[in-house]
């Protein structure tokens, strides 16, 4: 394997990327990131954690306690430096009536991995650090193209992959975001018609922190010869983490949240996938095991784990759906 291969991480396990000595990060057991929280209060409570978590996600108080008390405040050190850094530059340039544009953290992984619970544990936490009493989460299943769009285009079997993503709008938003501008608009996806919501929109208004998560927001894309911008999505954040879990723990997780919402969401009449309510047991895991085949394993394969390496912090998950492994890249 070339020395290139190994800094870039393309062995297929975080094990082996943690072996090989060119790899960018410092890794950490639970154990370990745990004490990184020092005296940082737990201001969740129970009640909230189970609200903020999505089916399957075992997360508790706990999980809280080892993991995301210790990352709420590595991030918050990151917002200080960064508004720090803003006062300093300020400063320097002599500039007076300027507003610091919000910091923007990635959040990226497979479907069925746990991006939408650390995503919401995350800005709860945070909003409730000193430097970041405002923080907005936005996911890119907004910025999808309408299943009109999809169907027209015949890519509804790859719903999820790049190409299926209205790139422009995102790269809108965010540049309009990074710009400090005021209420930009984010388009609203609703996951029971299984589709973007006509005219509606979520908006953000200068927020100190933007969470924004999606499986492929770590994308990167063709550079064009002639030297012109072509900025990939990443380009707007300034951290960004990958939710990260061996192939076949997610194939499990994603079979059976399948098999639960058919017994809950799914029997909603409104509900996109209503017909697989009343459909057998045997039939209904035949559709999910057909589904995670041959769309989100090629998804994950490959469009998805190739950005892991491009992640500042990678959260290695276990069987029980609990972060096992910490990587941090260095500086």
């Amino acid at each position: 394997m070339s020395i290139a291969t190994q800094i870039l991480g393309a062995p297929e396990t975080l094990d082996h990327f943690q072996a090989n000595s060119y790899s960018p990060y410092n890794f950490f057991s639970s154990e370990e990131w745990a004490k990184f929280r020092a005296d940082t209060p737990l201001t969740l409570t129970a009640e909230e954690v189970a609200r903020l978590r999505s089916m399957g996600d075992p997360v508790d108080l706990d999980e809280v306690r080892r993991i995301y008390l210790s990352l709420s405040r590595l991030l918050s050190s990151h917002v200080e430096s960064s508004q720090l850094l803003f006062e300093q530059r300020n400063r320097f340039l002599s500039l007076s009536d300027v507003t610091k544009t919000p910091f923007v953290i990635g959040i990226a992984g497979s479907v069925a991995v746990g991006k939408s619970t650390t995503a919401r544990i995350l800005k709860e936490l945070l909003r409730r650090w000193p430097s970041s009493p405002k923080v907005d989460l936005i996911t890119t299943d907004g910025f999808l193209h309408q299943n009109a769009v999809l169907e027209r285009e015949n890519l509804m079997q790859r719903k999820g992959f790049p190409e299926s993503y209205d790139t422009g709008a995102i790269l809108k938003f965010l540049s309009a975001i990074k710009a400090g501008q005021p209420n930009v608009k984010a388009p609203v996806y609703s996951h029971l018609v299984y589709d973007v919501v006509p005219n509606e929109y979520t908006i953000i208004d200068r927020p100190d922190i933007l969470v924004f998560e999606g499986i492929n927001v770590l994308q990167s894309r063709d550079l064009p010869a002639d030297g012109k911008i072509v900025p990939m999505v990443s380009d707007f954040f300034d951290f960004s983490i990958y939710i990260d879990a061996e192939e076949e723990l997610i194939h499990n997780w994603y079979v059976t949240r399948f098999m639960r919402l058919r017994e809950t969401a799914f029997r909603d009449p409104n509900s996109y996938f209503h017909r697989y309510a009343s459909i057998s047991e045997k039939e209904a895991l035949s559709i999910a095991e057909g589904l995670w085949a041959n769309i989100n394993l090629k998804n994950l394969r490959q469009n998805i784990l190739p950005t892991r390496p491009r992640a500042d912090l990678i959260l290695r998950k276990g069987e029980n759906h609990l972060i096992e492994q910490v990587a941090l890249r260095k500086l």
